[in-house]
């Protein structure tokens, strides 16, 4: 079978991922990076040498089947598709993906980290791609509006300060919960009904977190509030936020097709939330959420960016003129 091969090497997670020249997943492995208790996060030069070693294993778990015909790798090489993104940690997978698509001789296709989680959001859901599309890519690194359109992606709006992920992560550690922090939270969340204490102010679809954070530090500061009540609160802001995020962004552009990615949207309680919200608010608006496994940080989206690819460049070939290998 004619395969593409994608890796991600992210802030915190090591992906591989191969599909098929039609856009099927066949496999996909990852492995989260290892944080030490009580840190918030990892300096670049951990995430990029964890990487490295955590790559190989990652790569010969996707591609141990015999029959599989590798016909082009790519990879996460940036943040996002900006000229001026840039960060250390895709330089392992880049290596490692150049390299191997130059001993396969193969095309190599690079791509945005941010490209790959809106493709991978996409994967069996019902977003027509030959529509605009808002996507909002929530995580521990990005927080932002994406307008979709004709294979181009412009941020339209977001936070100004920290991101969705980072508030759950900073809070979730003064808790003491493990890094990352959103399974744990979810948990202490569950089942607890939040006050409603928690606010934030948007100008021109551009809104701030920050301030929220310090209001949940002070409560916790406080001694009035179980560790429950706490991550009830955060989960209660950040579906009040992300609805005004959507339905501004839905106002501003008239496009009405939303899609919800990342890893902070992979939580049942904001999947619900939002769609509750949304419906209670009478919002026109088609919104779709991606699987919860493809909505974190994997190299499906970016295998699928390389079949995708290799499909327009073959432009009806033969496909087995177009696979090299030793």
């Amino acid at each position: 079978m004619i395969a593409v091969l994608g890796l991600d090497t992210s802030c915190y997670t090591t992906s591989a991922a191969l599909v098929s020249l039609d856009g099927e997943l066949l496999k996909a492995d990852r492995r989260l990076l290892r944080v030490p208790d009580g840190k918030r996060g990892l300096m670049q030069s951990e995430m990029v040498f964890q990487h490295v070693q955590a790559l190989p294993e990652r790569i010969a778990a996707v591609t141990s089947d015999k029959d599989i015909c590798i016909a082009a790798v790519s990879a996460s090489t940036r943040p996002r598709p900006a000229e001026d993104s840039y960060m250390p940690a895709f330089r392992a997978g880049e290596s490692q993906a150049r390299t191997a698509a130059r001993l396969l001789r193969v095309p190599f296709y690079p791509f945005s980290h941010q490209e790959g989680h809106v493709r991978a959001a996409v994967y069996q859901t019902k977003v027509d791609l030959l529509k605009p599309l808002l996507a909002l890519h929530l995580s521990g690194g990005t927080t932002e509006v994406l307008r979709c359109e004709g294979g181009e992606i412009d941020c339209i709006g977001g936070s100004l300060d920290l991101h969705a992920g980072q508030l759950v992560d900073r809070i979730g550690v003064r808790l003491g919960l493990p890094f990352p922090c959103g399974p744990a939270m979810e948990q202490l969340a569950e089942g607890t009904a939040s006050q409603h204490l928690l606010h934030t102010a948007f100008r021109d679809g551009r809104c701030s977190l920050s301030g929220a954070e310090t209001a949940v530090n002070r409560l916790i500061d406080s001694g009035e509030f179980t560790k429950n009540q706490i991550a009830s609160e955060i989960y209660d802001f950040l579906i009040r936020t992300i609805f005004r995020m959507i339905e501004q962004a839905c106002l501003r552009t008239g496009i009405r097709q939303v899609l919800v990615a990342g890893g902070v949207a992979s939580s049942a309680i904001l999947r619900k939330g939002i769609g509750e919200r949304c419906s209670r608010k009478r919002l026109d608006a088609f919104i779709q959420f991606a699987r919860p496994e493809l909505s974190g940080d994997n190299a499906v989206g970016i295998a699928l960016l390389g079949a995708d690819r290799l499909r327009a460049a073959m432009n009806g070939k033969d496909e087995r003129d177009e696979c090299t290998v030793n």
